[in-house]
């Protein structure tokens, strides 16, 4: 059943987003519902404020109001949630049909990280599989894993090129 989890938006009201996670995941170990109700999130960024004292650093919801939870839709599910105190409905069409986030919008968000496994260094030749310069080949100049970018060198109309792109945009190639 782990496959078929996608994460929703549940709306709840500003500032119970913390009960509410707290309230899921309590309800979640009550009922052993761990397979349907997998993870529940709330994005947040960190903030620095500089103020007459000197910087000051905290933690600010990116969403205020919305609570994520990764789950798979069924009524047992969807009643949990929906019935939280605090909860007042899904994201979706209409308050019976929520429509889960995309892979692109959870990439985004930063909800889930993926794992890209780099099979390249500093120095290899290397071929761009996907974007606009697809096909295109260059030399991993520079790599960025806490950011997920590469900086490739890459020859155009006979100069070369700096281009950024996505760890998993280029594969190395064998001279």
């Amino acid at each position: 059943m782990a496959e078929a989890a996608k994460w929703y938006v549940a709306h709840t009201y500003s500032g119970y987003e913390n009960t509410v996670a707290a309230t899921i995941e309590k309800a979640v170990e009550n009922r052993n519902m761990h397979d349907l109700i997998q993870e529940i999130n709330i994005p947040m960024e960190t903030v620095t404020e500089i103020t007459d004292n000197g910087p000051k650093t905290f933690e600010r919801k990116v969403f205020p109001g919305y609570v994520l939870v990764k789950m798979v839709m069924t009524d047992e599910a969807w009643h949990l949630v929906r019935n939280i105190r605090g909860v007042t409905g899904f994201v979706g069409e209409g308050s019976n049909k929520p429509i889960p986030l995309t892979d692109q919008e959870v990439a985004s968000l930063g909800v889930e990280k993926k794992e890209i496994e780099v099979s390249y260094q500093l120095g290899d030749h290397v071929k761009i599989t996907d974007g606009a310069l697809e096909s295109f080949l260059g030399t991993v100049e520079e790599i960025d894993l806490e950011r997920g970018k590469v900086s490739v060198k890459v020859s155009m109309f006979g100069r070369d090129t700096p281009v950024e792109l996505e760890l998993d945009q280029i594969e190395r190639v064998d001279d």
